[in-house]
């Protein structure tokens, strides 16, 4: 009976090891992943570029259709997946969402607080009833130019998840140090020929900046890397 007792006695403790090794092996990816995140925001400039590459009219409804190419970079200046969006015009408007932190935590340079979250967020074209929208970044989900590991990862999208209650819950907000946030929507109008580039700057400012494409671009098209 000893025997037993001792063996189930091992057993419990190798079990309690392997449950303390396995609980600080993930409290260590949490951190490193913490820190990446936290270096992803410390970034000064979030940057898209946007170009025309087709406009069309539509006999039936008379109306200029616009389809735009929206690039966007990472914290790191690496060009993510780009995404293309309709209008029925070309007055389009891109809006940002700046989360900033309490004057204190930002001079402190606080581990979570030091810096501002600010991302795009949606684009859209004002049109009364005939308004449209779309989504750059989901609510809920993790800013492609902030994610570190690939979608999935329950630590960063639980992280994510909770910045989005600051921006629902202006309470919440308070209490966690959210000092405000801010929502800016600079619009242009779009046309070919014109590459547009999108800067919101660590302050939450936001500006739309132009310059005319090299006269070598006109007219072509750029073939995909083999």
């Amino acid at each position: 009976m000893k025997y037993i007792k001792d063996i189930i006695f091992y057993l419990i403790l190798a079990l309690a090891a392997f449950l303390a090794l396995k609980f600080f092996t993930a409290k260590i990816q949490e951190n490193k992943m913490l820190k990446a995140v936290i270096a992803k925001l410390e970034a000064d400039t979030r940057v898209a570029e946007v170009l025309v590459t087709e406009v069309s009219y539509d006999e039936t409804d008379k109306k200029i259709y616009t389809t735009i190419k929206f690039l966007e970079y990472d914290a790191d200046n690496k060009p993510l997946i780009p995404k293309y969006f309709t209008f029925k015009g070309n007055i389009i408007q891109f809006q940002s969402l700046v989360v900033r932190f309490e004057d204190v935590y930002v001079k402190k340079g606080d581990r979570y607080r030091g810096k501002s979250a600010y991302f795009f967020w949606k684009v859209f074209m004002l049109d009364g009833p005939d308004t449209q929208e779309y989504d750059i970044t989901s609510p809920e989900e993790v800013p492609e130019g902030y994610r570190v590991e690939k979608p999935g990862n329950k630590f960063e999208e639980k992280l994510w998840a909770n910045v989005w209650k600051y921006v629902k819950d202006r309470n919440k907000a308070g209490e966690m140090g959210v000092k405000n946030v801010q929502i800016e929507a600079p619009g242009t109008m779009f046309v070919p020929g014109v590459l547009y580039t999108i800067k919101i700057e660590h302050d939450g400012g936001m500006r739309i900046d132009t310059d005319k494409l090299s006269p070598i671009l006109q007219g072509e098209t750029i073939p995909e890397n083999v």
